[in-house]
C-alpha cells in the first residue's frame, strides 16, 4: 500500500477488512474485490444511490463500475424499488412457476433472437447450463473458447480465462481435473485462422464454442468486423453451436444487448445466448437461451437435466422486469452520451500528461488500456502499463471516483450519472494523468 494515495477515512473499512479477512478466504466473495492489482484498503459499501456509493467511513463516490454492469439505470431506482418492495410482501420464495418470470421471458425474447429461455440464479450458472446442452443436443464434448474471455468459474471455461483470474496472475487452473482442461481448446481472440485450423483438427468433436458478445473480462476488446458473423458460419459448417456469453453486454452494451452492434446488423443469430447482470436489475439473476428446438432438449421435455431452487425467483425477475421496462431507447442514448463525453475526457487528459493509452467501447461499455496501441486479443491487452492503472485508480479514488479495481474491467455508466457526477469524474481526471505519468516513469526506470 502507498500511504501517499491512502485517505485518513478509510478506518471502518480497514477495520471491516480485518474482520473479513479472519472470516473469509482474502476477506472478499469474488477476488477482485480486494484490491489487489491496485493496493490499499477495498472500501466496504453501505449504501448507493444514483450514481455515487457511500463507504462505511461516510466516503462518497462516482460510481463507475455499476455492480459490474446491472444497475443501468442507478442504484436505488424508485421505480425498481417499488416493485422489489411489492414483490417482497407477496414472499421472497415458492418453488413454483410465477408470472414475473413469464413476464421476464417474455421481454427477453422480444429484445433479442432467442425462442424459449430458462432461468438460473448466476452467470457461472448460465454458461455452465449452455454448455451441458450443447454438448446433451450434439451428442459431442469438445469446448472452443478464446484466452481473455471470462465464463464464470465453471471447470471447463475457466483456462485462460481473464478478468479477475488475470488480475490476479493465476497460471492455469488449480483445482480443476486434467480430464476437464483437456476438453477444452483455447485460442487466441480475433483470429480467423486459429478457428479455421482447431475446427480443421477436431471438428467433428466440437460441441461448442463460446465467446462473449463483445469481451469485456479482459478491458473491452471488440471483435474485428465480421468476427461473430464468422464465428456462427464456422459452427454451423461443422455441425457445432455458437454461444454467444451475453452476461455482462446483454441489455447494456445495447437495448438488444451485444448482437444489437452487429448480429441485428449483419443478419447473423447465435444458437444459444446466456444473459445475467442487467436482467436480474441487480439480484442473483440469469438466463440462458436460445431456438427453441435446442431449448427442448431441456428437462422437463428432453434429456439434458438442469434444475435450481432459486431460479427464476419472484422478487429477482420482478426487478429484472421493471429495469428492462425503464430501459426505454431515450435511455441508452443518454448512456451512449454520458460515456461518450467521459471517454473523450479521459483522452483529452491521458494525451495532455503524455500517458500512452488507448479507450475501447462496446456500445455504452468502455476501458482504458494503458497501452499505445489497440488491444486486439488477450495477450496485447496483457502488455498494458499496470502500474500506471493503479496510480490512476488511485487518484481517481482519492477525489471520489471509483473505478473498477483492476486493469482488465470494463467502466459502465447508469442514467443517473448527471452532470454532477460527470463534473466530478472530469474534475479528477488532470491529477490522476499525472499520478499515471509518473508511476509509468517510475516502471521505466526499473526497467520493466
Amino acid at each position: 500500500m502507498n500511504p501517499a494515495t491512502t485517505p485518513a477515512t478509510t478506518a471502518a473499512s480497514e477495520a471491516l477488512f480485518d474482520r473479513a479477512r479472519a472470516v473469509t478466504p482474502g476477506g472478499v466473495n469474488s477476488p477482485v474485490r480486494a484490491f489487489t492489482a491496485v493496493g490499499g484498503t477495498p472500501r466496504f459499501i453501505t449504501s448507493a444511490s444514483g450514481a455515487w456509493l457511500t463507504d462505511a467511513d461516510g466516503n462518497d463516490y462516482v460510481d463507475l463500475i455499476c455492480s459490474w454492469g446491472p444497475m443501468l439505470l442507478g442504484h436505488a431506482h424508485p421505480d425498481v424499488q417499488a416493485a422489489v418492495a411489492g414483490a417482497v410482501a407477496r414472499g421472497t420464495s415458492y418453488g413454483t412457476p410465477t408470472e414475473p418470470e413469464v413476464e421476464l421471458a417474455e421481454e427477453i425474447v422480444a429484445r433479442t433472437p432467442v425462442e424459449r429461455v430458462r432461468f438460473v440464479s448466476s452467470g457461472t450458472e448460465a454458461t455452465m447450463s449452455a454448455i451441458r446442452l450443447a454438448r446433451g443436443a450434439t451428442g459431442r464434448d469438445l469446448v472452443v473458447k478464446f484466452a481473455g474471455c471470462y465464463h464464470g468459474h465453471v471447470d471447463t471455461l475457466l483456462a485462460q480465462a481473464g478478468s479477475g483470474v488475470a488480475t490476479l496472475a493465476v497460471p492455469g487452473t488449480s483445482g480443476v481435473p486434467a480430464s476437464s482442461a483437456a476438453e477444452t481448446l483455447v485460442l487466441p481472440y480475433n483470429d480467423r485462422e486459429a478457428v479455421l485450423a482447431a475446427f480443421a483438427a477436431h471438428g467433428t468433436r466440437i460441441a461448442c464454442l463460446i465467446t462473449e458478445a463483445f469481451p469485456g473480462n479482459m478491458g473491452v476488446v471488440p471483435p474485428a468486423p465480421g468476427f461473430n458473423a464468422f464465428l456462427a458460419e464456422t459452427c454451423r459448417a461443422h455441425g457445432a453451436l455458437f454461444i454467444s456469453d451475453e452476461v455482462m453486454t446483454g441489455f447494456r452494451a445495447t437495448e438488444h444487448g451485444g448482437w444489437g452492434l452487429d448480429g441485428a446488423i449483419e443478419g447473423w443469430v447465435p444458437d444459444l445466448m446466456t444473459f445475467g447482470k442487467v436482467m436480474g436489475g441487480g439480484f442473483p439473476a440469469a438466463a440462458f437461451g436460445g431456438r427453441a428446438d435446442l431449448m427442448s432438449h431441456l428437462a422437463p421435455e428432453g434429456s439434458v437435466y438442469q434444475a435450481g431452487t432459486l431460479s427464476g425467483n419472484p422478487v429477482a425477475t420482478t426487478a429484472g422486469l421493471a429495469t428492462l421496462r425503464l430501459a426505454t431507447p431515450e435511455v441508452y442514448a443518454q448512456l451512449d452520451a454520458t460515456a461518450l463525453t467521459i471517454r473523450n475526457a479521459v483522452t483529452e487528459h491521458l494525451q495532455a500528461a503524455s500517458v500512452p493509452h488507448t479507450v475501447q467501447s462496446a456500445g455504452t461499455m468502455f476501458s482504458v488500456f494503458f497501452s499505445g496501441e489497440p488491444v486486439r486479443d488477450f495477450a496485447e491487452a496483457s502488455q498494458q502499463d499496470t502500474a500506471a492503472y493503479a496510480a490512476f485508480f488511485h487518484s481517481m479514488l482519492d477525489q471520489g471516483v471509483y473505478l473498477p479495481p483492476s486493469a482488465y474491467e470494463a467502466w459502465f455508466v447508469s442514467a443517473a450519472h448527471d452532470e454532477r457526477a460527470i463534473s466530478t469524474i472530469i474534475d479528477a481526471l488532470p491529477a490522476a494523468a499525472v499520478a499515471a505519468a509518473a508511476a509509468s516513469a517510475l516502471v521505466d526506470e526499473g526497467g520493466r
